[in-house]
């Protein structure tokens, strides 16, 4: 349902808007998880290490959509809080059509050239075969990853944060089954795992498209001339493009770091990757309500509530500091049983148990970062948020590069926190200028 968030109780609001967000992003990873849950217990740790060694270049592709569909969901909000609701079929349709047809042509170029990306990433040879096969099939799932990511910018622009959650519960329990169906009675191994994510992210985007022709009558649109609309076209990719670029840069930072960890063997590549699939779930409360926060400052940016927006900030910030406080304790407590539920090796295990113990103190920096970020975006400021995230990602590489010999695969996790540090200094700053100006303005 639709909601104006520029009135009512801010705490209340974030909560209520965010749960939805945060609830459909567990879902999401955690049948991520089952792939790999799956996978590693029947076919083994050499299994899993294949798939997680195509875990970079997929996110690639995957963030480049989340980051550019953040930009237009900002748009939405701002839309829709000056009450232009009707401008919201066109953004629609015409970025349905743009990402649709560019992922669809990018998903053909990934089928054909999976395996000589894999080979620059210098994986190693006894999982290349696996790892090659996943990404293939996974590569057919893009194009409705980009539909399904458009349709729910949109919907989260009025203020429904509902419709996500129930489209990736719906994919969840497709993929579960489609899962066992496909490598515990099958035996199709990460080729079945793969095949069962591709029709379940169809399912997804069925749902998701459904929802929103039956909920919203502003949101049907046909084949006619206003369904490609150029000045919404270029407005959007002014929001779109820094996020998507950001998205796009961190995750080819990504593969290179993807590699420089190959280079450590498939033993840490298995434990790495399986920690970052715990991890990943983990961050989400925090990455989700970053999200809101952006959101719910763009609805409010929209209605001239400058004021309150900044409230926004503070309110949103005092709330991420607790999640992430509560989400340091529980991976300290439980990470290393989670990552032995794949079925990994002792030795892998603790390898995990040591990356955890180097990352987990700094989640509550990363989410304060995360929180200014969520402010900055809201107010339409993508440019510097996509330019302070590539610089931490710099940052990252030189770090992991500079200081492997000092501490080994450990590097791994300390250069990730050492940069959200940078990042956070970052978007505090640019917070601060930006104050500054308002004040600045208001005395003159």
């Amino acid at each position: 349902m639709e909601r104006n968030m520029a009135h009512g109780s801010i705490t209340k609001i974030l909560i209520s808007f965010t749960l939805p967000l945060i609830g459909g992003g567990l879902l999401q990873q955690i049948f991520n998880w089952v792939d790999a849950f799956i996978v590693g217990n029947i076919e083994g740790e050499l299994a899993l290490a294949g798939i997680g060694a195509t875990t970079s270049l997929y996110n690639l592709f995957v963030t480049v959509i989340v980051g550019f569909t953040s930009g237009i969901s900002v748009l939405a909000a701002q839309e829709y809080g000056w009450g232009n609701r009707e401008i919201l079929r066109r953004i629609l349709s015409s970025f349905v059509l743009l990402l649709g047809g560019v992922f669809l042509a990018i998903a053909g170029f990934g089928i054909l050239f999976t395996r000589p990306v894999l080979l620059l990433m210098d994986t190693p040879v006894n999982i290349l075969s696996t790892g090659r096969e996943y990404m293939q099939i996974l590569f057919i799932g893009i194009p409705f990853l980009a539909v399904y990511n458009t349709y729910a910018a949109v919907l989260r622009g009025l203020g429904d944060s509902r419709a996500a959650f129930l489209a990736v519960l719906v994919c969840s329990v497709v993929n579960v089954f489609l899962d066992l169906l496909f490598v515990v009675f099958l035996r199709y191994g990460a080729a079945g795992a793969a095949a069962a994510t591709v029709l379940s992210q169809g399912a997804m985007t069925v749902f998701v498209v459904l929802y929103a022709v039956k909920k919203y009558s502003v949101l049907r649109f046909g084949f006619s001339k206003e369904v490609l609309d150029t000045k919404i076209l270029a407005r959007g990719l002014s929001f779109a493009l820094p996020p998507a670029i950001q998205s796009g840069t961190s995750s080819v930072g990504n593969l290179f770091l993807q590699r420089f960890m190959n280079g450590f063997g498939e033993q840490t590549v298995a434990a790495v990757t399986t920690a970052y699939r715990v991890d990943s779930v983990i961050l989400l409360p925090i990455i989700n309500f970053g999200s809101g926060i952006a959101t719910v400052v763009a609805q409010n940016i929209g209605a001239g509530e400058t004021k309150r927006a900044r409230k926004v900030l503070k309110t949103g910030a005092g709330l991420m500091a607790v999640i992430s406080l509560c989400l340091t304790a529980l991976v300290l407590l439980a990470g290393g049983s989670l990552i032995a539920m794949f079925g990994l090796t002792r030795e892998s295990v603790e390898i995990g148990i040591a990356f955890f113990r180097s990352i987990a103190s700094c989640y509550a920096i990363f989410g304060l970062a995360m929180a200014v970020r969520g402010y900055l975006e809201g107010t339409g400021d993508m440019l510097f948020s996509g330019i302070a995230g590539i610089a931490a990602l710099g940052v990252r590489i030189a770090a992991s590069y500079a200081f492997a010999d000092t501490f080994g695969n450990r590097v791994i996790g300390y250069a990730e926190a050492f940069s959200w540090v940078v990042l956070l200094l970052l978007y505090v700053s640019r917070y601060l200028q930006k104050r500054g100006g308002q004040i600045s303005g208001q005395k003159q």
